[in-house]
């Protein structure tokens, strides 16, 4: 697996496509906390970490639902392992008209793009959803 967050990501995508409420994901600290992120903002309900068979951490995502269904319609990874793609205070604009976000890995941790405006720190685009 060449980029394990787009892996996660996709998994969340199409989760959401046909409605599934979990998914599974190998654990790491950065997976961790674009999840958390995402919970702060809604399109997750849970985050849990877990230990499976053999001391093998995952990662343990619960969609949110309202009533037209999922909350996560798209996602798409921006900066790639081949591409990386930043952006300074000044460059973070809404996504969807508000609707969506974009997440940063900033100075200050994993941030939206409304937190990092308000914090005042640029940095790596890691995804965009709505």
């Amino acid at each position: 697996m060449t980029d394990p967050i787009a892996n996660m990501l996709i998994s969340l995508k199409n989760a959401a496509m046909i409605s599934k409420e979990k998914v599974v994901v190998p654990f790491s600290s950065i997976k961790h906390s674009i999840a958390e992120c995402l919970l702060k903002h809604g399109y997750v309900a849970s985050v849990q970490k877990k230990t499976e068979k053999g001391d093998i951490a995952v990662l343990e995502l619960t969609l949110a639902f309202d009533a037209q269904g999922p909350k996560i319609h798209d996602v798409t990874r921006v900066s790639k392992p081949s591409r990386r793609m930043y952006a300074g205070v000044k460059e973070i604009h809404s996504f969807k008209n508000g609707h969506g976000m974009y997440v940063f890995s900033t100075p200050k941790g994993i941030l939206s793009d409304t937190e990092a405006r308000k914090e005042q720190v640029g940095g790596e685009v890691i995804c965009s959803i709505w």
